[in-house]
C-alpha cells in the first residue's frame, strides 16, 4: 500500500486518473525492486495505456528534470519512497492531432 504514501507534486489530472496512477505504481513497486526503475515505468505505462488508451510516457527514477509536451489533463509528477515518477500522455496519432489544431485555428478565424 505505498500509494498512501505518495506525495503529489504537479498533476492536471482528473482525481480518478490520479487514484490510478498511484494505484499502479503502488502495484509495479509490490511486483518490482524499487531498484527496476525500467520494469516499473513500462507497467505503470502499459497500464494506463490499457485504461485510457495509447500514447502514455512514464519516467522512473531518483534524480532528473524534465520538460514535456502532453496532452490536457493527462500529467502527474509524485513521488514514492525514494522514487520520483512522471506519467504523461503525448499524441498517439499525429494525424488526428494535426486535424484537430487545424479546426480549433478555424473557429478562431
Amino acid at each position: 500500500m505505498l500509494e498512501s504514501k505518495a506525495v503529489i507534486g504537479e498533476t492536471d489530472m482528473l482525481q480518478t486518473m490520479q487514484t490510478d496512477a498511484l494505484k499502479f505504481a503502488g502495484k509495479a513497486l509490490d511486483e518490482f525492486e524499487a531498484s527496476d526503475a525500467t520494469a516499473i515505468a513500462r507497467f505503470i505505462k502499459k497500464e494506463f495505456d490499457k485504461v485510457y488508451g495509447p500514447g502514455w510516457q512514464c519516467v522512473v527514477g531518483t534524480n532528473f528534470g524534465s520538460f514535456v509536451t502532453h496532452h490536457f489533463g493527462c500529467f502527474i509528477s509524485f513521488g514514492i519512497g525514494s522514487l520520483d515518477i512522471l506519467l504523461f500522455r503525448v499524441g498517439a496519432n499525429p494525424e488526428a492531432d494535426t486535424r484537430r489544431f487545424v479546426a480549433v485555428e478555424a473557429v478562431k478565424a
